[in-house]
């Protein structure tokens, strides 16, 4: 009895439902009678019953009771269900290819059974032939997965935006728990906005504000752009993509711009691709994952610097267009074959799947020093009176020997928190700190800031958010030893910019934690 009431009264908002339309009147017992609970049951995932009761929603051990009624699931042959909806990008390719690579790892017998052009279902079944799980897949948009969450009809979504404000406020309000923590979603993969044209257009880079205003409608020629007397046809994704939403919050609003209502809207990435490849005069913006044939433009700025989209440059940020692709989950359990599924997706095997599938992967790679000499040229070249000589060879002589890992921290605009992407890798290396990856060895926490200000104040600043970067990683890690890594800070405020400081995008680029290593 006393588990089961420590089971009634602990563990509230916890489980993954059945869809509300099955839902059936139960009467849960404690196996010597004498507590009841009775209810409409709400979920069950092999272990816990999630019911709807007078007293609220309440979360029960299935070990601790009986249950009576026709809703009662099958304690023998469980079959988890698992709903999937958002992202088109992400359920086409990603995530099939991540469950299909799942289930082979585990020994299961994996089966797609298509119903529409959006829905589709995965189903994993022992070798024996028992169906363990189905995974229902919804591959619409990120708009359409958040409202599939709140509807109930959803227990994970798939985005390529960071939920909104007022979708978090209303998964709060419907008892799904603070949809904007941390640990209401992860980072799956990373992918990059890319601007592309047909192969050989005479423009090959395009600065971020070019880009904002050939979108906005204020640059309608590519003569302005040094391209040819024609008018520019414009291609993007649906409204609704979180894609295109996720173009509209770091491209467009940070240049105070409106996407133009004549460009032409595309459901699906590689209709967008396609239209471009065929018309000589247009350009998109793409799928770094999927980008066929087209030409990529390079990010180019009024100093001289350049960013072209790799997958080394948008794993560790230095490409400004990133695109974080999400799955969020409610704060209530998941059934044991999807937990052990999202599990997988952090592993190194899970990583493989991730780049053979054209996306950007979040495996911690190290950077040799003589593979980073753009990056050092481009300090001596902006040096000046507020960076010295004597802070390049200080630069030079701390960094010597050492090498850069892909895994950065950058941080919102106008803001002290850490972005979507840097969140995850502060959970990522801190995993890597509590399995030893870093025992023995040295690692820098390096801070770098923009050009804005006197140099002083912001090697200052720099310092600051390397301390906290390092903070925040040594607080996650929570059964690492710190003292086995020899863990040291240090900060060269403006002395390596990334990008010109001229633009708000330049300047949050440049504004950074590195992580060095030895």
């Amino acid at each position: 009895m006393f588990q089961l009431r420590a089971a009634v009264f602990a563990a509230l908002f916890l489980l993954f439902g059945v869809p509300s339309a099955m839902a059936q009147d139960v009467l849960l017992k404690s196996h010597d009678g004498e507590v009841e609970i009775s209810g409409t049951l709400l979920g069950f995932d092999g272990e816990f019953y999630r019911v709807e009761t007078v007293y609220g929603e309440l979360t029960v051990d299935g070990s601790g009771v009986l249950c009576e009624g026709p809703g009662c699931p099958s304690l023998l042959n469980f079959v988890a269900d698992v709903s999937i909806s958002g992202s088109a990008t992400m359920a086409d390719i990603l995530l099939p290819a991540l469950l299909e690579a799942f289930a082979r790892n585990e020994g299961y017998v994996v089966q797609r059974e298509p119903e529409s052009l959006q829905r589709f279902t995965y189903v994993l079944s022992g070798k024996d032939g028992q169906v363990l799980a189905r995974f229902h897949f919804h591959a619409s948009n990120a708009d359409e997965g958040f409202a599939d969450l709140l509807a109930d009809e959803a227990d994970i979504v798939m985005s390529l935006r960071e939920i909104r404000p007022k979708e978090s406020e209303l998964g709060y309000e419907a008892g799904l728990g603070d949809m904007s923590d941390a640990n209401r979603s992860r980072v799956l993969a990373l992918d990059g906005m890319v601007p592309i044209v047909s192969a050989g257009h005479p423009v090959s880079a395009i600065s971020l504000q070019q880009l904002a205003e050939v979108f906005a409608g204020k640059i309608q020629n590519w003569q302005a752009l040094g391209g040819v007397d024609a008018p520019i046809t414009l291609h993007m994704m649906d409204t609704q993509s979180g894609f295109a939403q996720a173009v509209e919050d770091q491209l467009m609003k940070r240049a105070n711009l409106t996407t133009v209502e004549t460009v032409l809207r595309h459901g699906r990435n590689d209709a967008l691709v396609a239209a471009v490849e065929r018309d000589p005069f247009a350009i998109g913006i793409a799928s770094y994952a999927d980008t066929g044939n087209a030409k990529h433009l390079t990010l180019a700025g009024s100093c001289g610097f350049s960013l072209a989209a790799s997958r080394r440059t948008i794993k560790t940020e230095d490409y400004p267009l990133n695109a974080p692709m999400f799955l969020y989950f409610p704060a209530r359990r998941l059934p044991k074959i999807a937990r052990d599924f999202l599990a997988y997706t952090r592993s190194a095997s899970a990583q493989i799947v991730i780049r053979r599938a054209g996306f950007v992967d979040q495996t911690a790679e190290e950077i040799a020093i003589n593979l980073q000499g753009d990056r050092f040229a481009n300090a001596i070249s902006s040096a000046g009176e507020e960076v010295p000589l004597e802070t390049l060879q200080s630069l030079t002589t701390t960094l010597s020997g050492m090498k850069r890992l892909s895994t950065s921290f950058r941080f919102q605009t106008g803001s002290s928190r850490l972005d979507a992407q840097s969140r995850s890798n502060v959970q990522q290396l801190a995993r890597a700190f509590e399995g030893g990856i870093y025992d023995a060895r040295t690692l820098y926490f390096v801070g770098f800031s923009d050009g804005d200000g006197p140099a002083e104040t912001n090697h200052k600043i720099a310092l600051r958010r390397a301390e906290a970067v390092k903070s925040a990683v040594l607080a996650a890690a929570e059964t690492a030893n710190p003292e086995r890594i020899d863990i040291q800070v240090h900060a060269f405020g403006e002395a390596m910019p990334m990008a010109c400081d001229d633009t708000a995008w330049g300047r949050q680029v440049n504004r950074r934690v590195e992580i060095w290593v030895r």
